[in-house]
């Protein structure tokens, strides 16, 4: 005979509600968990995907990325800049050149060598604008795509920023030797020049010989470059 208030079992009613209360709780409260992520953006925004993020982040330092690289183009009018040098250098040249031919030949030998050093001089002050047009332009903002027809100089496109450093010393060694030589050519050469004050030529031959130990100096480094960087 079954009591009121006991199951089949002889198990409390009560206790078997409770149970199937507690059943019953479960899934609830998932729905309220549910409904209160949906009532909070934030937390769907918290919740969002990692490859979204990840995508805007990539776009972002992307364009940075190409907005540096487009600043090369900076350098551009510096380089129209030696461009106009080296015009004003060959029209220095041509006027040095119209000037001095005429009374070349009545002039003495060592006068006749002055002139011609101060010809070369100019030269290897264009050399060096070109140098330094050429190679610069090259390394650091683009390649030059032209058709040369073969008369393209073979250093084009193959001297780097060390070598660069290289080219760029060694014409300064040799416009200050040339001024250096000057100076000693004017030594009792009767010109307007001919007073050369002492002082004046120890600290051209210091500024020279300063020059000359920078060169090696800077040709001792890289080679210590090359040998460490072939040993790794």
């Amino acid at each position: 005979m079954i009591r009121f208030g006991e199951s089949a079992h002889g198990a409390p009613v009560s206790s078997l509600l409770v149970r199937a209360g507690v059943i019953l709780e479960a899934p609830m409260s998932t729905e309220v968990a549910n409904d209160s992520s949906e009532d909070h953006p934030a937390i769907n925004a918290a919740s969002q995907p990692l490859p979204v993020q990840n995508s805007a982040r990539k776009r972002l330092e992307e364009g940075f990325e190409q907005t540096l690289f487009a600043s090369r183009w900076l350098m551009a009018p510096m380089y129209a800049g030696l461009v106009l040098s080296l015009g004003c250098i060959s029209i220095l040249f041509l006027r040095e050149l119209v000037e001095s031919v005429p009374t070349m030949l009545m002039e003495s030998s060592d006068e006749a060598i002055l002139v011609v050093l101060s010809l070369i001089d100019l030269t290897l002050a264009g050399n060096l604008l070109l140098i330094v047009l050429f190679s610069g332009y090259e390394n650091f903002v683009s390649k030059l795509n032209i058709e040369d027809g073969g008369d393209r100089p073979d250093w084009m496109g193959k001297v780097d920023f060390a070598g660069l450093k290289m080219k760029l010393v060694g014409s300064i060694v040799a416009i200050s030797a040339i001024h250096l030589l000057k100076r000693f050519m004017e030594i009792g050469g009767g010109g307007e020049h001919s007073a050369v004050d002492e002082r004046q030529l120890f600290w051209f031959t210091i500024i020279h010989l300063t020059f000359v130990i920078s060169g090696v100096l800077l040709a001792i480094m890289d080679y210590l470059g090359n040998v460490s960087g072939g040993k790794h």
